[in-house]
């Protein structure tokens, strides 16, 4: 297996569409959650090799469940996931400490260069 990865994001179609790309190059999904509360949770209970977190969230948005999975797990590998035009957002979730941002609608080569970068 090639990682073992949490996706993150409001959106249950997004979250499908994430999982079928990645189950698709060997990754496995371990977790999935629909806010950042959730987020937050289930990095705790699976310890994923690596999470997708949407930006914008119900509950808790994605920049404050980044900050408290890296409260948790310093070394924690973290990849946002944004719409076009959020480009401030992202540059704070580099500066909180993601690793890597994929723009929405998703393009499954960049999915897949963006997780072999965060994760080798």
């Amino acid at each position: 297996m090639a990682g073992r990865i949490l996706v993150v994001d409001d959106a249950a179609f997004m979250r499908m569409m994430l999982k079928d790309i990645l189950t698709k190059n060997g990754y496995e999904v371990c977790g999935e959650g629909a806010n950042g509360n959730e987020a937050v949770a289930k990095y705790e209970e699976y310890k994923p090799d690596l999470v997708t977190l949407d930006i914008t969230m119900p509950e808790m948005d994605g920049i404050n469940a980044l900050k408290k999975i890296k409260s948790i797990d310093p070394n924690c590998k973290v990849i946002m996931c944004s719409a076009m035009g959020q480009q401030s957002m992202v540059i704070d979730a580099i500066q909180a400490g993601a690793k890597d941002f994929i723009v929405k609608p998703f393009q499954p080569d960049r999915v897949i260069e963006a997780i072999k970068k965060a994760i080798g």
